[in-house]
């Protein structure tokens, strides 16, 4: 968080406010608005990825199958990148450790989401017998979605802005404390008192546009070119990145430098070049629909071809009648001579194998 800047009356006439407080309680239970805004993002993300995939020829509840792999890893992952680039924050002198775990307080990197998020869904489409790029692209403008719903989170915790702004639409921070004890709580306290102790830029609200607008480029370019082979995913990836790299140089809040420049500055360059390179050299055609049904479910057994000789045999048609069933027909004489030259034959037939049988 950047520091306190002076605010006068006049600067937030017209500024947005920030929420007083980003947690409630039922009871001992804390309803933390961060999480419910992650936990609506990836709900966004499958309900859409889920509708595109069955809209591209796969099987209904693929997309939810995966998601029960690619959303813990991606959780995990968001919060190991985070905790090694703002490593500072848990390690060190008058640090703790253990905060490291407090997913709740906010800090999950997308870089470290996408990436081990991408190892849970190879996971899962193997178990499902389906193409992982085929199933990035289905889920792609979800996932940039997702991003924009979480950063409302980032309101609620105030933070991810950035330096001190008297623009129309600058950011109120306001100071929270625990109403118990009065001592500072910027996340799970309340604001007492609404006079802002700075107006920044809200760089979160910068990203969530970014964000929005992405996700109509990506549903538009896929309904136009008939994107595939992972080139949805790609072109979400690159816009994406483009965005994050001016928004990331506004920020004020601390973070790990390389050459006095923030490291998500290097990681959204070195991403958005390997993007705009897939999309560069992959070409083809989108894949066959059928390549996307996959196996079938635990517990669901393929159908079979039925085969002819399994077939139930047609039943003798009814006699004449006082016709005798178990009487035999009476036999036409072609007939009982056509079965004598065929019993002969066969009689022939059986006598040469033997005696070719004895010669081999």
């Amino acid at each position: 968080m950047s520091a306190p800047v002076a605010a006068t009356a006049n600067s937030f006439l017209a500024n947005i406010p920030s929420p007083s407080q980003g947690v409630w309680y039922i009871g001992p239970v804390p309803l933390r608005a961060y999480a419910l805004c992650i936990i609506a993002g990836i709900v966004a993300a499958v309900w859409i990825g889920s509708r595109r995939w069955v809209a591209r020829g796969g099987a209904e509840g693929t997309v939810i199958d995966i998601a029960v792999f690619a959303v813990p890893f991606g959780l995990v992952g968001g919060r190991l990148y985070h905790v090694a680039t703002d490593w500072h924050k848990y390690f060190g002198p008058d640090r703790n450790p253990l905060d490291a775990l407090k997913v709740w307080e906010g800090g999950l990197g997308i870089w470290g989401a996408v990436a081990l998020g991408a190892v849970g869904a190879w996971i899962g489409c193997r178990r499902r017998g389906v193409p992982l790029a085929a199933f990035a692209d289905a889920v792609a403008p979800g996932i940039i979605l997702a991003q924009a719903i979480g950063r409302l989170g980032n309101w609620f915790n105030q933070e991810l802005y950035g330096a001190a702004t008297t623009v129309p639409w600058g950011l109120e921070i306001y100071r929270r404390v625990d109403p118990a004890t009065g001592l500072n709580d910027p996340i799970g306290g309340v604001a007492l008192d609404h006079t802002p102790i700075t107006v920044v830029h809200p760089t979160f609200l910068y990203e969530l546009l970014w964000n929005l607008l992405v996700f109509g480029l990506v549903i538009w370019a896929d309904r136009k070119f008939r994107m595939g082979r992972g080139r949805v995913f790609a072109l979400y990836v690159a816009g994406y990145t483009l965005g994050r790299l001016w928004i990331e140089m506004m920020r004020t809040d601390d973070a790990t430098l390389i050459l006095g420049i923030r490291i998500n500055v290097f990681t959204s360059l070195i991403v958005f070049a390997g993007a705009v390179l897939y999309l560069v050299m992959v070409r083809g055609k989108r894949e066959d629909p059928e390549l996307l049904k996959g196996k079938p479910e635990s517990g669901e057994a393929p159908a079979e071809p039925v085969d002819a000789k399994d077939e139930p045999k047609a039943e003798p048609e009814a006699k004449a009648d006082g016709a005798d069933p178990k009487e035999p027909e009476a036999e036409e004489p072609e007939a009982t001579e056509a079965k004598a030259e065929d019993a002969g034959g066969d009689s022939q037939a059986r006598s040469a194998g033997g005696a070719k049988s004895e010669k081999d």
